[in-house]
């Protein structure tokens, strides 16, 4: 922003509020592929580099669409303009910078911090048989909705007085 010469109002400010989302959601998104290969057993360099490679794509698409919905601020016109102009521009740069530090720094640094787990803790392992148990009834619940297709449908349909 100093850079563009911006000067920190409150849109600018609302601007990196709503970026803050955008940057961790990147991040998230590689750190999370990354964590799956390392999960399964891979070195932590490669499964970084491997992960960042599978949704690099993903990640760049989203991050374009992204400023892409910012391109009618930028060119509204007047006073109302010049203001959502800040606004656009800040947001846009801040997209930008996270998508490039998502794809470049986030694996590196997964690479060097984020350890092999050979055996998971207690809370994990509890979790993940409440999680398994949920999973399986929900399983169970949409077999039985399946089977009984016309009750269900009569059932959504029926008026909730």
């Amino acid at each position: 922003m100093y850079l563009l010469g911006y000067s920190l109002d409150n849109l600018s400010l609302m601007a990196l509020t709503i970026s803050t989302g955008f940057v961790v959601d990147d991040a998230i998104v590689v750190i999370e592929n990354i964590t799956r290969y390392l999960e399964q057993g891979m070195h932590p360099l490669e499964a970084a580099l491997k992960g960042a490679q599978e949704v690099s794509a993903t990640v760049f698409t989203i991050s374009i669409s992204l400023i892409a919905v910012f391109i009618p601020l930028l060119l509204m016109g007047g006073i109302v303009g010049r203001l959502f102009r800040e606004f656009a521009v800040t947001l846009s740069v801040a997209i930008a910078v996270s998508m490039v530090v998502s794809l470049t720094a986030t694996p590196m640094m997964c690479a060097h911090l984020l350890k092999e787990e050979r055996s998971h803790g207690w809370m994990y392992r509890t979790s993940e048989r409440a999680f398994d148990w949920v999973v399986d009834l929900y399983g169970r619940t949409l077999a039985v909705a399946l089977r009984f297709r016309a009750i269900t449908l009569v059932v959504l349909l029926a008026p909730s007085d």
